[in-house]
């Protein structure tokens, strides 16, 4: 089933170059109306899709100042009437290791990744609750999945957006706003020097795209994220495995230790829908120990 994004609207952050670029050349070419969004590169973008048919619209917007992002998308609905998609791409890199980082790069980085997602996101949030549609894209790292040497400012808000997606998920369910997250790998400014030539050359920013178009479609999952580069994808999943109770006479730092190859198990792991599940399993595990019915 081909799919089409004809007579929806999408906002696509840090769209001036790179993945931003490729997602919204991708989005127009599916029909819809783009708001091109990037400090000073988004014209350009703007008329390559004017040159190839499509609607879009240039905005300079800092995501780090919430209410630069409420004019954007108030300038989105004046043109079009409504907000369907956001992809949240805006991010700036200012690696160094930890001890060298000062506590100004870490949160400007943490600014623009997490707090850029959380605005711009919140701009549009009762916009899609009043039309009970919208599908939200946050761009996560596998630097926040897996670490990376020298991006402890990047990997911390990359795995926050991966906290922010859970949450929405939930909020926005009943509303069918689908929430995912990103994990892109791609050749594009912020990794130039930073991979082999062939590799930055195979991961090229227009292979993520068809991912995206697939996470903000009618048919997208919600809560997933999903990794993508170099024309192939995969799914990132968080499991817990099923645990120990160490009641009623083991509940010790000793304790933890001795069942340590017991709490660690990687048999039968889980997936919780919620921070609830959890909460609700272990005390579970420690009822049955104890004879208190849960």
């Amino acid at each position: 089933m081909t799919i089409s994004l004809k007579g929806q609207v999408a906002i696509v952050t840090g769209a001036g170059r790179g993945l931003g670029r490729a997602h919204a050349l991708a989005l127009a070419e599916r029909g819809a109306s783009v708001v091109v969004n990037d400090l000073s590169d988004a014209p350009a973008v703007v008329a390559e899709i004017h040159a190839a048919g499509g609607q879009a619209i240039a905005d300079l917007a800092d995501v780090t100042d919430f209410s630069q992002v409420a004019a954007m998308v108030e300038r989105a609905i004046q043109n079009w009437g409504r907000v369907d998609i956001l992809i949240n791409n805006a991010g700036i890199l200012r690696d160094k290791s930890f001890q060298k980082m000062s506590m100004h790069d870490f949160r400007q980085v943490v600014d623009v990744h997490l707090m850029g997602s959380a605005n711009c996101s919140k701009a549009v949030w009762d916009i899609m609750r009043a039309q009970s549609y919208g599908r939200i894209i946050f761009t996560t790292s596998s630097s926040g999945l897996y670490g990376n040497f020298g991006q402890a400012n990047y990997g911390a808000a990359k795995m926050a957006l991966v906290g922010l997606m859970h949450t929405l998920h939930l909020e926005g369910a009943k509303y069918d706003i689908r929430v995912n997250c990103l994990a892109p790998a791609a050749g594009t400014a912020m990794t130039d020097g930073l991979l082999p030539a062939a590799v930055f050359d195979l991961l090229t920013p227009a292979s993520v795209s068809p991912g995206v178009i697939f996470l903000v479609s009618r048919d997208a999952p919600s809560r997933v994220v999903l990794a993508a580069g170099g024309g192939a994808f995969a799914i990132y999943q968080g499991f817990e495995t099923t645990g120990v109770s160490l009641l009623p006479d083991k509940l010790s730092a000793e304790g933890v230790a001795a069942a340590w190859h017991d709490i660690t198990n990687h048999d039968n792991m889980q997936i919780f829908a919620s921070g609830f599940e959890q909460a609700s399993k272990l005390a579970a595990l420690s009822a049955a120990k104890t004879g208190i019915k849960p």
